[in-house]
């Protein structure tokens, strides 16, 4: 049986017709709101697995409890800098890899 729903779709697509087209107003909210939980998930991610609470990391990285909430709940977005503290209170490091094109 081949319906619709099991078809393959090329993304941009469903993208393009739920938020509109790249660099559109609608589609850069999206792609914010997206970024923000994304960055949200990696420092979940992280602080459990280092087995650290968000109380705890709040103090390490002298922020608020309700503050590594927000960003975990991808409600805020951290600056870079912010991301760069947090993940080393967490005795963590980001690397940045060049892709190979």
């Amino acid at each position: 049986m081949n319906t619709k729903e099991n078809m393959i779709q090329d993304y941009d697509v469903v993208l393009d017709n739920l938020y509109g087209k790249e660099g559109t107003p609608e589609r850069n909210k999206f792609e914010e709101n997206a970024y923000a939980y994304y960055s949200g998930q990696i420092l979940r991610d992280a602080r459990k697995e280092a087995k650290v609470t968000q109380a705890e990391l709040a103090k390490r990285s002298n922020t608020s409890k309700s503050y590594i909430s927000r960003i975990e709940n991808g409600t805020i977005n951290p600056s870079v800098g912010v991301f760069y503290k947090l993940i080393a209170a967490l005795g963590l490091n980001v690397e940045i890899v060049k892709t190979i094109s």
